[in-house]
């Protein structure tokens, strides 16, 4: 089960189409496994048809579509909308392909053409690695994290917003334990020391803003190579 979602605010930028591809990528993953989230986006897609229509042009000029979505947004009856997803949303397990022991999401097949396995994976100690699937050039780098069973990350702190996506296994940290499909946003306010659960590897998709920095004394040494991936420091 899934316990953590995209604000409402990430949700409505994302049905209106204004939040950043890098973001998309990763609130597209998480729709293809949330059947709650999928129900809430077409929630916001219907209303934001509704209000677009009803907006006159000069309504337009004044006023952002988006501060009207949040103004009107709780005054709407909350109508269930499940009839109006279509095949693409109604079957999650629809959108993933198996390959090996994992399944792969549909939206990162672009960049996943076979297998985990078939990226090219750069190893930042016995238990880490990473893979870089894209970056945005002077923004942010999309990414996927694999950190054995029962291992950690080094403690780190946030340069910039980070997206984490569950694709595969389960972590914890001080603020709680997140399994598939979980989806966790942290900002420069966060310091943390993920932990992978004993029973399975984990694999994350990430979205980083700006490179982590690593704040223990031997960790540390890794900061310069995460920075000369990142297209922020560049």
């Amino acid at each position: 089960m899934i316990h953590y979602h995209p604000s409402i605010e990430i949700l409505t930028d994302y049905a209106a189409g204004s939040l950043p591809l890098a973001h998309s990528l990763c609130v597209s993953t998480h729709l293809e496994r949330c059947t709650e989230c999928q129900k809430q986006t077409r929630k916001l897609e219907v209303l934001g048809a509704q209000l677009f229509e009803n907006t006159t042009v000069e309504d337009r000029r004044l006023s952002s579509l988006k501060d009207r979505f949040f103004d009107n947004l709780t005054a709407k009856t909350q109508t269930d909308q499940q009839t109006q997803l279509d095949g693409n949303t109604l079957a999650a397990e629809h959108h993933y392909d198996r390959w090996e022991d994992y399944t792969i999401p549909r939206s990162l097949r672009q960049f996943i053409t076979k297998s985990y396995d078939d990226l090219t994976w750069t190893r930042l100690s016995p238990s880490f690695k990473i893979a870089t699937l894209y970056n945005e050039e002077g923004g942010a780098q999309i990414a996927l994290t694999r950190v054995k069973a029962g291992a950690h990350m080094p403690t780190h702190t946030h340069t910039g917003d980070e997206i984490t996506l569950v694709l595969e296994g389960a972590f914890s940290d001080e603020s709680g334990v997140y399994r598939q499909g979980d989806f966790i946003n942290r900002d420069a306010s966060h310091k943390h020391k993920p932990i992978v659960t004993k029973d399975a590897e984990c694999i994350c998709l990430t979205v980083l803003d700006a490179p982590i920095e690593f704040t223990g004394w031997l960790a540390r040494l890794l900061n310069p190579i995460i920075r000369r991936y990142h297209p922020h420091s560049h």
